[in-house]
């Protein structure tokens, strides 16, 4: 290679790694992934985009689930991503393999629910998935029934229950209806001897603390896991293998809190600005485009 070829591949190199990272949900449930990634990878730029003009996904067809990821992807390697994280399970279920497939050259990460690390860890041999319908019947989260679960001898419970991205949403306020029937259903799944809670949608992660309250007062053997941590860790080792991670800045150096997220939305409209905004906290800043 000449001196002039190998300058070439370095600026290309340079250049990619300064791209951002791009994320697609649904709606904004994706956030709770963004949260990890952000704390894994604090200068990497972030572009999240959320299809609110068509979600909820769960209760799709597949064959509409993938048009709108495909969509979606499109979009964001438009904006110059480097990489993509699928940050919703519906859309991964339905949308990852023709992703993948469209761009073969564009890391592309997808979200399963965290069933394969419950499995493992389960003493009871009963474990619980949280998620909607599209993730609970998709060839994602049953692959890994069939590979894992069943092998183990372990059984695995689907729970859906269609007002739970709408109390997430909401605030999640504790007299609502849904925290008590949650509530109530950990209780069912204690009598089941469930150990292990798997969070399958992008929206679960925020009542995670809720659900913990409940068990401790409760007393109940269960621990509740999501994805969020192992997609932030696979997506900081294909950054590090294709040499894109983004280096270090003046302003990292002086300010540890996370660079500004590009947030768009299919339809942007003031309930969303406050949601995200509520999701997040005060820790994140967010430029709404």
């Amino acid at each position: 290679m000449t001196a002039i070829g190998a300058a070439s591949l370095l600026t290309a190199s340079a250049s990619q790694s300064l791209a951002p990272i791009g994320l697609f949900d649904s709606g904004v449930g994706g956030l709770s992934v963004y949260q990890h990634l952000a704390k894994a990878l604090p200068n990497e730029r972030f572009v999240y985009f959320a299809d609110t003009l068509n979600v909820p996904y769960g209760s799709r067809d597949s064959t509409e689930i993938q048009a709108l990821t495909l969509s979606a992807v499109d979009w964001l390697c438009q904006q110059g991503c480097k990489l993509i994280v699928i940050a919703c399970n519906s859309a991964s279920a339905y949308g990852l393999t023709a992703a993948r497939l469209t761009y073969p050259n564009l890391p592309i990460v997808g979200l399963v629910p965290a069933l394969k690390p419950a499995v493992l860890a389960s003493q009871s041999r009963q474990v619980a998935v949280l998620a909607t319908k599209a993730t609970l019947s998709g060839a994602l989260l049953n692959q890994v029934i069939t590979e894992v679960a069943i092998p183990n001898q372990t059984q695995v419970i689907k729970y859906f229950d269609p007002e739970l991205v709408p109390w997430v949403e909401a605030g999640m306020p504790m007299t609502s209806s849904t925290a008590k029937r949650l509530g109530r259903q950990l209780l069912d799944f204690s009598d089941h001897q469930v150990d292990h809670i798997v969070l399958g949608c992008t929206h679960y992660p925020f009542f995670k603390a809720f659900l913990n309250a409940e068990i401790a007062k409760n007393q109940l053997a269960m621990t509740v896991i999501d994805s969020g941590q192992a997609i932030a860790e696979r997506v900081h080792y294909l950054l590090l293998q294709s040499n894109m991670i983004a280096p270090p800045h003046q302003k990292r150096l002086q300010n540890q809190a996370p660079l500004p997220l590009a947030f768009y939305a299919s339809k942007m409209d003031s309930h969303t600005k406050s949601l995200v905004q509520r999701l997040l906290g005060s820790k994140f800043c967010i430029t709404f485009l």
